[in-house]
């Protein structure tokens, strides 16, 4: 636990500095300044503490008992005949500690927190948005009222309804866009989108269509208003998750983030498990570069696993919940093959 916390604390020193520099854009615009930005990075390190921690927990374990094994005390608690399977309860007592702790900043502190930081940059950085909860982004350019339901794309955006009032703040038209993309020239492309058009004598009615929808708001300041799947809690998933699915709508994102939570959950138990088999074996007395080394390539390795499925989830419309819990069983199984054959 020692070793995983020296990690932890390593690791978000150098994860809030790279926050800080990419806020150094954004600086000057409005009243964002570098103390609230400095404010802004110190509010995200929960969020970071809990993408990190699978990582950090096979690192500190790799760090913590390659330890013991170099001092040769794990051969001596082997001598008296500890069996690997006594050592393996005793760690996994520490992985069940971590799982409380990943438990606690991912859904108690990291989002909240992580919700709170871009909601007081965007209000340092503008003053006509406001946010509402369960619905949305809410932004105002000029006689444009425009929401937002929620991201879908570094540029892309879906459930964006658009409000036209008359110089005089008379409701003018209503638009609703089943998806919209942030294009060049302070553009967006509106698809899905279909109007109702308020003249003094009656209303007129758009069909279905495109339109081209030229607004100073971009993808990036929406996207500070917007919270992805990613960052919501398992309640807050779950609670949206039944809401797509009563309304006949697709909750595939939802749904895979939900998985993917419980899933990295649990394999922070087999992260610590498998650095067991390692100690014990070929790094037994290896040194501790070449054991955060190895923790950092199996990590990473899982990382870009993780990050992969979830792009094939996106793009071929494939299983969420299966390729969710796919690098969690990988792992899983690694583990409990290599503690089997450990002496």
């Amino acid at each position: 636990m020692g070793s995983v916390l020296l990690v932890m604390s390593v690791l978000l020193v150098l994860g809030g500095l790279f926050i800080f520099i990419d806020q150094q854009d954004d600086i000057g615009v409005g009243h964002y300044t570098a103390l609230s930005a400095l404010w802004y990075t110190l509010l995200n390190i929960p969020q970071q503490a809990y993408e990190l921690l699978p990582i950090t927990a096979l690192i500190g374990a790799l760090l913590g008992l390659g330890s013991l094994a170099r001092g040769s005390e794990l051969v001596v608690v082997r001598a008296t005949g500890v069996s690997v399977q006594r050592i393996a309860g005793a760690v996994s007592i520490a992985g069940l500690i971590l799982i409380g702790v990943q438990l606690l900043l991912g859904e108690l502190l990291g989002p909240p927190l992580h919700e709170m930081a871009k909601e007081q940059k965007a209000f340092s950085k503008f003053n006509n948005v406001s946010f509402g909860g369960g619905s949305g982004a809410w932004v105002r350019d000029g006689n444009l009222i425009i929401n937002v339901a929620r991201q879908s794309g570094q540029r892309q955006f879906s459930g964006m309804q658009i409000f036209e009032l008359s110089p005089d703040h008379r409701l003018r038209a209503i638009g609703h866009a089943g998806g919209a993309t942030a294009g060049g020239n302070r553009t967006w492309l509106l698809t899905d989108y279909a109007e109702s058009r308020f003249t003094p004598e009656r209303v007129i009615a758009s069909p279905t269509g495109q339109r081209v929808l030229e607004s100073n708001v971009t993808a990036g300041f929406l996207g500070l208003a917007v919270e992805s799947p990613a960052q919501l809690t398992s309640r807050a998933l779950l609670r949206l998750i039944r809401y797509l699915e009563a309304n006949s709508l697709s909750a595939r994102d939802y749904l895979f983030a939900f998985s993917s939570r419980i899933a990295r959950t649990v394999a922070i138990l087999f992260a610590v498990l498998l650095a067991i088999p390692f100690v014990l074996g070929s790094l037994r007395s290896a040194g501790a570069g070449t054991r955060m080394l190895m923790g950092l390539i199996v990590g990473l390795a899982l990382f870009l696993v993780q990050k992969l499925i979830e792009s094939g989830t996106v793009v071929f419309a494939l299983n969420p919940v299966l390729l969710a819990w796919l690098p969690t069983t990988l792992l899983a199984t690694v583990t409990l093959l290599l503690l089997a054959r450990a002496r």
